[in-house]
């Protein structure tokens, strides 16, 4: 078998093979075929795009290129939740303990975060001495014992992914519904769990801006899991607009505890029900999704929610009372709030623009070697649809320089105002499932 016959099957249309792809990834993996016909093949599916069934045979040898956790010792069916990224994007530390309340173990596997926060690892960081760095013997009993442990990402988990992001990133082809499917869904598999719900973001702060183009990944993702014996749904949300308020590390943990005691923002305690209810239904702790709204609902009004929270910081060496004392998390050295200049109606909210003056701050990294500031971000306090007065806040600057100048200007561009009245933009665009 031949690069140069794939490569050439490809580029006139037709479906390859599940032995022509495993030539490839096996091949590439291994050192065996070159960067520039890899780089070939990937702009011929650029162009050509894959079949289902070639999309989960991809899928499946980039899985099968490195490691794979075995998740077979943790009692009850394993629910992973993914999201496509934005700003604001907390969810992951309000939804591990909250369907882990109602039985649903959660062993989560996450990295940290290039852009515009830290990623969940960066964020738990914050709180003093928790740590992720633990024996997957480790974690595997905290799981079954709590219901909910966070480790780090493995180090040779899907090696293919890796070398043909690096390759993507610099021949144009990342942005392929294939290519892109393949790669998150390679990763959740190599993570081990029974389901996966998906959230796909979409709108100025996503990566797929278009709903559309967000519809068609979720459908790639969606039937690439089920064929491959995991049992997906997609979410597709809005990330027109950041979600909740608070976009950096130690901000975004205090606003999770806020949530997990019922007081956080509306769209970001919505987004959290809606996904965690798919989670509870697809591990079998509830028949309905009505049913499992109500069972989280029902443990962050008891406390339950919260409770599991603070387990989960214990377990893990992170001092737990920071959770019923937020101030004790990182604090910025100084708070500027950024008064309207005029009287009107919030209408828009660049997200992606407001997450670069986070980064701007210190909260995210531009780069791998970027040492992340866990204290500076921002709190938003007017959004979407939000009258707002002349002179009134329509944010505060957590910072650790005075210079911030720069960070105001950019904020004023990114928040438009209007004289007319404005609705709040819908936050669950819809539902994807296969059957």
């Amino acid at each position: 078998m031949r690069m140069y016959d794939i490569i050439e099957k490809k580029r006139d249309g037709s479906e390859l093979s599940e032995e022509e792809i495993r030539f490839f990834i096996d091949g590439y993996t291994k050192g065996e075929i070159p960067d520039y016909q890899v780089s070939a093949l990937l702009m011929t599916i650029f162009f050509q795009d894959m079949t289902e069934s070639e999309r989960a045979i991809l899928t499946s040898a980039m899985v099968e290129s490195g490691d794979q956790i075995d998740l077979s010792k943790i009692e009850g069916i394993k629910v992973d939740k993914h999201s496509t990224g934005g700003v604001g994007d907390t969810t992951t530390l309000i939804l591990a303990p909250l369907v882990a309340s109602v039985g649903v173990p959660v062993a989560k596997m996450s990295g940290r975060g290039l852009g515009h926060t830290g990623g969940t690892i960066d964020k738990l960081e914050s709180v003093p001495g928790f740590h992720v760095e633990i024996s997957n013997d480790e974690f595997i009993k905290l799981v079954n014992q709590n219901k909910v442990a966070v480790i780090g990402q493995s180090g040779n988990l899907t090696p293919a992914d890796k070398q043909l992001y690096s390759l993507r990133d610099v021949t144009a082809t990342v942005n392929s519904i294939p290519l892109i499917a393949s790669s998150i869904m390679s990763k959740k598999i190599a993570s081990g769990a029974d389901a996966i719900v998906l959230d796909v973001k979409t709108g100025a702060g996503a990566f797929m801006k278009d709903i559309e183009e967000a519809r068609k990944l979720a459908e790639a993702m969606v039937s690439i899991g089920n064929r491959v014996g995991r049992q997906t749904m997609a979410v597709i949300s809005d990330m027109s607009q950041p979600l909740g308020n608070a976009i950096g590390n130690a901000l975004e943990v205090k606003e999770a505890i806020d949530t997990l005691h019922g007081n956080g923002p509306s769209d970001l305690t919505e987004l959290c029900l809606t996904l965690g209810s798919q989670m509870v239904v697809l591990a079998k702790k509830a028949e309905s999704i009505e049913e499992a709204r109500s069972l989280l609902e029902e443990s962050i009004a008891n406390g339950k929610a919260f409770e599991q929270f603070v387990t989960f910081l214990e377990s893990q060496g992170g001092n737990a009372d920071v959770a019923h004392h937020p101030e004790k998390l990182p604090q910025a050295e100084f708070k500027f709030e950024l008064p309207a200049k005029e009287s009107g109606t919030v209408s828009s909210i660049i997200a992606d623009q407001i997450g670069t003056a986070a980064m701007m701050l210190g909260a995210g990294r531009a780069t791998k070697e970027s040492q992340i500031d866990l204290a500076v971000g921002l709190v938003l306090h007017k959004k979407v649809g939000d009258t707002v007065e002349k002179g009134e806040s329509l944010l505060t600057i957590h910072a650790n320089s005075k210079d911030v100048q720069d960070v105001k200007e950019l904020l004023y561009q990114s928040i438009q105002l209007s004289d007319q009245s404005v609705e709040a933009p819908t936050l669950i665009y819809d539902t994807v499932s296969e059957g």
